[in-house]
Formats: C-alpha cells, structure tokens, sequence
C-alpha cells in the first residue's frame, strides 16, 4: 500500500507552484519523460486557474 499522506502532501505542494516554477522544472527536468511529467503538471494547475476564472465570469 503506497503512503498515502505523503503523495496528499505532494499535492498540496504542487498546487502552490506558480507557472515560472513549472517552466524552471520543465528546462532542469533530466530526461523527456521528466519534461512531460513537468508540463503535465503546469497544465493542469493552468486549466485550473482558467476554470476559476470562467467561473466567476472574468473571461
């Protein structure tokens, strides 16, 4: 069984990235599937900005 309160506080972690922390991942990731893993997650937090935005019709 994986511990699950340390990938919850990953998640925690990651949401407080902000988009020039992901780039700086992306441009020092070793290898392309590190990169992917990194642009995965800056896209995801992007999307969730945008839906916030939507949201509160702000768009």
């Amino acid at each position: 069984m994986c511990d699950v309160k340390k990938y919850l506080d990953m998640y925690q972690d990651i949401k407080t990235l902000q988009p020039e922390d992901t780039l700086q991942l992306v441009m020092e990731a070793k290898d392309e599937e590190e990169r992917d893993f990194f642009e995965l997650v800056g896209n995801f937090l992007l999307q969730q900005k945008q839906q916030k935005v939507i949201e509160r019709n702000l768009f």
